[in-house]
């Protein structure tokens, strides 16, 4: 299968890469997401069986006050893509994110429920969703949640370095979620986009590390696997307040991926130990 993918340097763009050397990645050199049309251009030229986003704007607070350019980025690029994807009559796959919703409740989020997001990057998530959508042509919108891998910056990364220097971290202990490896997403978008190019629906799908867990537990965790002994002290979300507001319900439903693609919700625990084991050799 020969695949587009946009994104070379962020996490599930790189565990792409260690699967799938051989696909074109296609990073801010060649088609900046901040200038659509030379995506569009990027898949206009590209022979090749299905594309994949894996490249946003991720600086989650920093949209709260250039939310115009991150909608660029993550709402006008994607479907400046998905446009040109349905003209060559090959599926697209997108990366999407829990932030659509308003983050309220106890209760998982199915991809059916509606929409609210709460922050200027979820505004620009779903302003992408709605963009790939009404491009016309077959596509995947895969939603996630609390990313995580060796590569960039990310929770694990940042708990094993702050674990190492301090006795006690204050962690968010009212927030609740799924924690998922770069590396699942990656094989679970591979897997989609082998079944969408054979004849399989696409539509949009959940997809999120297993069992729900805080903040809190999640950084214990991660302690425990990196035999550190730092201690997590659970605080509310209150305590540690961000320019943008931070859903408390993570959760997503991820039945329908899994009974569309036979692809299992993934068991963050075995991936965290894979990245400790890569990050601490």
């Amino acid at each position: 299968m020969r695949l587009l993918v946009f994104g070379k340097t962020g996490q599930v763009a790189r565990e792409l890469a260690r699967r799938l050397p051989q696909a074109q990645f296609v990073g801010r050199e060649e088609a900046d997401l901040a200038d659509p049309a030379a995506c569009a251009a990027a898949v206009a030229a590209a022979d090749v069986d299905a594309v994949i986003n894996a490249a946003a704007w991720t600086a989650v607070d920093k949209a709260e006050t250039e939310e115009a350019a991150a909608t660029v980025v993550n709402g006008a690029a994607p479907a400046a893509i998905a446009r040109a994807a349905a003209a060559k009559g090959v599926p697209f796959l997108h990366v999407s994110t829990d932030y659509v919703f308003d983050g309220r409740g106890a209760t998982p989020f199915k991809t059916d429920d509606p929409t609210s997001p709460q922050n200027a990057y979820g505004r620009s998530k779903l302003a992408g969703e709605v963009g790939v959508r009404l491009a016309g042509g077959k596509h995947l919108i895969l939603r996630t949640s609390w990313v995580v891998s060796a590569h960039g910056a990310n929770f694990v990364k940042t708990m094993l370095r702050l674990g190492s220097e301090r006795e006690v971290l204050r962690v968010v202990a009212d927030q609740i979620g799924g924690p998922t490896p770069a590396a699942a997403i990656a094989e679970a978008l591979i897997s989609a986009a082998r079944a969408l190019q054979d004849g399989a629906k696409g539509g949009t799908h959940h997809f999120s590390g297993g069992p729900d867990t805080s903040w809190a537990d999640f950084a214990r965790t991660i302690m425990s696997e990196a035999r550190l002994s730092c201690r997590i002290e659970d605080i509310p979300s209150a305590a540690y307040p961000t320019p943008a507001r931070r859903p408390l319900n993570s959760r997503l439903d991820c039945t329908a991926f899994t009974t569309a693609f036979g692809f299992p919700r993934p068991d963050w625990r075995q991936g965290l130990s894979d990245i400790v084991k890569e990050l601490t050799p």
